[in-house]
């Protein structure tokens, strides 16, 4: 064989390594895909039951807190009426009974 042709023959094997290694990693990184996918679909049920469970808690809390604001605003409402009816009691020179203690 001559020196040129055993630089080519080299090369061809030295492509060839360079090829097998790429490919081995290639290989690595795909399984290393695959592994990270079923790990998250494991995960992921139990992602959305937390999810789940976070939302239930904030629905509750607003719905709390809806009730408390209703509550201020019927509150001020009767305050209100109260103070009319006060006030037209008042204009006919009659009050409201107040029990003192």
């Amino acid at each position: 064989m001559s020196v040129e042709r055993m630089t080519k023959v080299e090369e061809s094997l030295q492509r060839a390594v360079r090829l097998k290694k790429m490919v081995n990693r290639w290989q690595l990184s795909h399984a290393h895909c695959m592994w990270q996918m079923t790990l998250s679909q494991r995960r992921n049920p139990y992602a959305v039951l937390r999810m789940q469970d976070i939302m239930e808690q904030e629905l509750a809390l607003a719905n709390k807190q809806l009730l408390l604001v209703r509550q201020a605003a019927l509150h001020q409402l009767f305050e209100k009426e109260h103070q009319q009816y006060q006030e037209e009691l008042n204009q006919m020179g009659k009050a409201f009974y107040v029990e003192r203690l």
